[in-house]
């Protein structure tokens, strides 16, 4: 958590802590001896849920939640996230949902045209933007756009049934297959993740703060306490009143000054951001535009020509690589950067000079650039197994003394011969349901002093029932979405993968989104990329090597796995902005929907230009995520490694592994950002240094704003019009790229 920020008062606002539980008159007259001021705070307490119930259905009702202007203008934004991030992920993997600068574009398009609409911009409207755009613009990802395809069309062997030559119309019959069942099996989580356990989904707390910002709610704002797991954090209270301190949420570590108390002109806030959106936008746009006709801006060798010519070490000066590393932070991009010495100053010159890569640096099949991916492989794996492990051990771990302790109280409640019975730990418990975690109650027969306390929180207020996604549409909506997947994987891949591998894809996508959006509320990392992993590496042990079809099966299965994963992460996010600002759930998932539908298309037509314009794997476009898909798929299926890169990769996934394990052990703490990541070091490893020379400038930018007691929120605007402006005027090059226009 971070830390506290000061506090207010508690009386009218929707703050909501744990609170002692109703009970009957008898008990309160048999001991009850609770003070008068622990009862004022129970009413008030119980006051505060009721004005939050009653602000819920109030903006659940409101007609903007689902509107055709907000559907196209989220649509609009998303076709730039798409053409950005499908720039970006050929390059390098890097894809973002962009939600802040989605919902910052919706609320400057409709200030601007205010006058000529008829009914007001609300922040419910505002969040469907922001859900539809992030929908269409994650499908680059999502579909496999950025790593698998590419992976299949120009990275398999002859001998592994390939390459794979898909036409536009197959793309798309593919990406409109495997871009629904994500979003259906997040609507039965959200009850669980977002009401009953309160997980945090920092970024999606963070744009919901943000709206409610530009909206105008935080006039007359005091420094709150920083909100801890309760609905104290979600209150609509908070949003009315809202620090503006994106800082609290987006980086739990890093503090910052209080802003100044009293009324605030939100108004001049709102278009100070956007100024600073455009201003970034134009200087990155103008980079692009000169990199196009100066390709040696993308290389510039700051340490030397042989070091840039021979070993790849070169600077590429990208505003959109600064910008991802501003987002990043600090820690990571010097995880990354780390990865970057070990790999291409340490591994590389060594493999290259003991004979163990021959073939150029550059060359991914021979040379020095194509072993370390195996390094870097390794260290991804490792870290996947181990935090996911974490995942599934840590209830029962963290329960285990609470089981304990019922069981002990069994035994000395009862007699020996009643041990062997369930009879005596029924009557024991009767009436009286444990939760997972442990609680007091409340028992004046037992208690003489009558001093204990039922601390049950009240239920968390959620959407009025007639706003929420029926179980018949969800369960329905599954049902079809997984046979429209599994049609559309053996409509384009004909006979190359069976029924039952198909089967067993989706299953476990189901499986492992469970993890990956409980990993993405508490952490903000949704491990989609280990996620993809686990499921190739179970693959392998599920198709046997000697199907001739083995790779592109461990591709595919990876692949939806992975869109599962992406999708449900994403959606929940969105479903925390709309929880907080009291959107209506149900349009939020059939903006996604929407969202997801044109994304498909769009993303399989941008995709299909990209690579018919230019050289992939080649020049700007090296797609090293796909390179990664095919060589894990490689490995678990059993296909000979590069002299001595098991060895190297076994050494790296040992030590990562641990890592990872201190990691998870000083979660929390300051220790963490000092122990390398092995996701940030192995990205590091497998991209060349010019690209993460600039995340680290990002990082270290983003260090000295927060040392300085910037505000977060305007970092993070600064970085999205950097990244937007390199990833929208992408089109302008393509345009006289596919023109044949000739560099100076």
């Amino acid at each position: 958590m971070a830390p506290d920020r000061g506090s207010r008062a508690i009386s009218g606002s929707s703050d909501y802590q744990a609170i002692p539980a109703s009970k009957n008159d008898d008990d309160r007259k048999a001991g009850d001896t609770r003070t008068s001021s622990e009862e004022d705070t129970a009413v008030t307490e119980t006051e505060a849920r009721e004005e939050a119930i009653e602000f819920l259905t109030e903006h659940a009702d409101e007609a903007q939640n689902f509107t055709i202007r907000g559907v196209l203008v989220g649509l609009g934004i998303g076709v730039i996230i798409c053409f950005s991030n499908m720039y970006f992920g050929l390059q390098t993997g890097w894809v973002s949902g962009m939600a802040m600068p989605a919902a910052l574009i919706g609320f400057a398009f409709f200030k601007t045209v205010a006058r000529h609409i008829n009914y007001p911009f609300t922040p419910v409207e505002n969040v469907l933007v922001q859900t539809v755009a992030g929908a269409l613009g994650t499908m680059p990802l999502g579909c496999g756009f950025v790593g698998v395809l590419p992976a299949l069309e120009f990275l398999l062997h002859k001998d592994e049934n390939g390459p794979l030559t898909l036409g536009i119309g197959k793309l798309m019959i593919w990406a409109i297959g495997i871009c629904f069942f994500g979003v259906f099996i997040a609507v039965p989580l959200r009850k669980e993740v977002l009401i009953r356990e309160k997980l945090k989904f920092p970024s999606g707390t963070a744009t919901a703060l943000m709206i409610g910002v530009l909206h105008g709610n935080e006039a007359g704002a005091e420094k709150q306490e920083n909100p801890m797991e309760t609905f104290r954090r979600r209150s609509q209270d908070m949003l009315r009143r809202p620090s503006g301190d994106m800082d609290r949420q987006l980086d739990e570590t890093t503090d910052t000054d209080d802003q100044p108390k009293g009324e605030r002109d939100h108004r001049s806030d709102w278009k100070a951001k956007i100024k600073l959106l455009i201003m970034a936008f134009g200087g990155s746009s103008i980079y692009t535009l000169a990199s196009y006709f100066i390709p040696l801006l993308h290389d510039i060798p700051i340490l030397g020509v042989p070091l840039a010519h021979k070993w790849l070490w070169s600077f590429n000066p990208s505003p959109a690589y600064i910008g991802q590393g501003i987002i990043m932070g600090p820690a990571t991009t010097l995880h990354m950067l780390l990865g970057a010495v070990a790999g291409w100053g340490i591994l590389s010159p060594l493999a290259k000079n003991k004979g163990w890569a021959p073939g150029p640096v550059e060359d991914w099949e021979t040379g020095s650039k194509g072993w370390i991916v195996w390094v870097s492989l390794a260290i991804m794996l490792a870290d996947s197994i181990v935090n996911l492990g974490w995942l599934v051990l840590r209830p029962t771990i963290h329960n285990a003394p609470h089981y304990v302790h019922i069981f002990r109280e069994h035994i000395q409640r009862s007699s020996y011969r009643s041990l062997f019975s369930l009879s005596s730990f029924s009557e024991a418990n009767k009436g009286s349901y444990r939760a997972v975690a442990p609680h007091n109650t409340f028992d004046a027969s037992e208690d003489s002093d009558a001093t204990k306390v039922d601390t049950d929180p009240l239920p968390e207020p959620d959407a009025p029932p007639e706003h929420l996604v029926g179980p018949k549409t969800v369960w329905l909506g599954l049902l079809v979405s997984i046979i429209l997947c599994v049609g559309a994987t053996h409509i384009v891949f004909i006979n190359l993968i069976p029924l039952y591998a198909s089967l067993t894809a989706i299953l476990f996508a189901l499986l492992l989104s469970l993890m990956g959006v409980r990993a993405l509320g508490e952490t903000d990392l949704n491990p989609v990329s280990g996620i993809s992993k686990l499921t190739q590496l179970a693959f392998a042990l599920i198709i046997p090597a000697s199907n001739p079809n083995a790779i592109i099966i461990n591709l595919l299965a990876g692949a939806i796995s992975e869109s599962g994963a992406l999708q449900a992460g994403d959606m929940m996010q969105d479903l925390k902005t709309g929880h907080l600002l009291g959107a209506a759930p149900k349009a939020q998932f059939y903006g996604q929907l929407i969202g997801s539908f044109v994304g498909a298309i769009v993303s399989a037509a941008v995709y299909k230009l990209y690579t018919s314009v230019y050289t992939i794997p080649g020049g700007m476009f090296q797609v090293p995520t796909a390179y990664v898909w095919i060589f894990t798929a490689r490995l678990v299926t059993g296909k000979g490694l590069p002299p001595l890169a098991w060895q190297w990769a076994l050494g790296a996934g040992c030590i990562f592994a641990l890592t990872t394990v201190l990691r998870i052990r000083w979660q929390g703490t300051s220790w963490q950002a000092y122990v390398p990541g092995g996701i940030a070091v192995a990205v590091g490893m497998y991209n060349v240094p010019s690209f993460t020379l600039a995340r680290t400038c990002g990082g270290l930018l983003a260090w000295w704003w927060s040392r300085r007691g910037g505000e977060e929120g305007t970092v993070i605007v600064l970085a999205s019009g950097l990244i937007l402006g390199e990833g929208v005027f992408s089109i302008v090059t393509l345009g006289l790229a596919s023109l044949s226009v000739p560099h100076l």
